[in-house]
């Protein structure tokens, strides 16, 4: 079992940047990818970014690519979502996943945090 807890939302104004941490406990994230998703307000969840399970392959939705890193600390079990340049578009619940594969991981997923709320304002 995998319990990922996610931190770090809040409200920030447009142009301004948040790094978002999941914490993940029962398995060590070395050895499964891991991701973000997010789902805004009447909208279907989507994918933000992921990190292979040997942490050397990164993948993003193109709406956040360049404006976003994910990364992740091995010590401390954590993967991070460093965001920059902030959107009113970027305001949504933020989800940590974690799963066998970063291809596919909205699909294969086995775990998902509770989700933290990113509100950017304009």
């Amino acid at each position: 079992q995998v319990v990922l807890v996610e931190s770090g939302g809040g409200l920030v104004q447009a142009g301004g940047s948040m790094r978002l941490s999941c914490a993940a406990s029962g398995r060590t994230i070395s050895n499964v990818a891991m991701g973000w998703f997010r789902q805004a307000p009447g909208k279907e969840r989507e994918f933000v970014a992921a990190i292979s399970r040997g942490g050397g392959s990164r993948a993003y939705a193109d709406s956040v690519k360049g404006r976003s890193t994910i990364f992740r600390d091995i010590a401390k079990n954590t993967v991070y979502l460093q965001m920059n340049s902030l959107k009113p578009d970027d305001t949504a619940l933020y989800y940590c996943a974690a799963g066998p594969s970063a291809y596919g991981l909205g699909q294969n997923a086995a775990y998902w945090g509770q989700g933290t709320q990113v509100t950017v304002s304009s």
